[in-house]
């Protein structure tokens, strides 16, 4: 199916999937996200694998696999919907149950996946967040587990550290509605201690690669 509507982030946002498209037309301001090898035609320009940008009322070429995030501009500052969005998603540790989110103001949406990608969002309410340092993902024991992370509301900080120590900060992306931080894990799916931080309150979209031979962890499968 070229284009599917997926119902994870809703009422709240629309998402879709593009595929294998030779023309796709934008309207209104859209948050596109590239999950193909092959760049995106925009006008002149191009948009590189797992690299997102804010486009509105343009037509984009070559689409091979793509994500789509409308409405993330009907909201102003966003206080209200983040409101609405803490009352409506749960909190991360309820669903994931891991303890360095306990007691954090850190909420989720369900989760779905379309074959090896996983795609939901989180909302980050408190700033600072200090969501803890990590770097495995015990569900994939598969070797090569990717994921990204595309801002969609407020701004943010993704970090990298030396060790499991704040003072040890070596690398801080700005996160801005409409940016993917440049993929931080090497050929084997290694990532470096890192966190999302709060600037202000937030919304982002977090993008997981299964390599192959993995499987989506069955407390993940959401029907789709």
């Amino acid at each position: 199916m070229p284009v599917r509507n997926l119902e994870f982030a809703e009422p709240f946002f629309a998402v879709r999937i593009i595929c294998d498209e030779a023309s796709y037309r934008i309207s209104g301001k859209v948050i596109v996200l590239n999950l193909a090898e092959i760049p995106i035609k925009i006008r002149e320009q191009e948009l590189g694998a797992l690299q997102s940008v804010i486009l509105k009322d343009v037509t984009i070429h070559n689409v091979v696999h793509a994500v789509a995030v409308e409405r993330f501009a009907d909201y102003g500052d966003g206080a209200e919907l983040m409101a609405r969005v803490r009352k409506h998603w749960p909190s991360a540790y309820e669903v994931r149950g891991d303890d360095r989110l306990r007691g954090i103001e850190h909420y989720m949406s369900p989760k779905i996946w379309i074959g090896q990608y996983g795609f939901s969002m989180y909302h980050s309410a408190s700033v600072p967040l200090n969501v803890g340092l990590h770097r495995d993902h015990a569900f994939c024991p598969v070797p090569g587990f990717r994921e990204i992370h595309t801002q969609i509301m407020g701004f943010g900080k993704m970090q990298q550290y030396l060790e499991q120590d704040i003072d040890t900060l070596y690398l801080e992306e700005l996160m801005a509605p409409g940016t993917t931080h440049r993929p931080m894990y090497d050929a084997k799916g290694n990532y470096p201690w890192h966190q999302f931080e709060t600037i202000t309150p937030s919304i982002f979209l977090a993008t997981e690669m299964l390599p192959e031979g993995a499987s989506a962890p069955a407390r993940d499968v959401w029907p789709d």
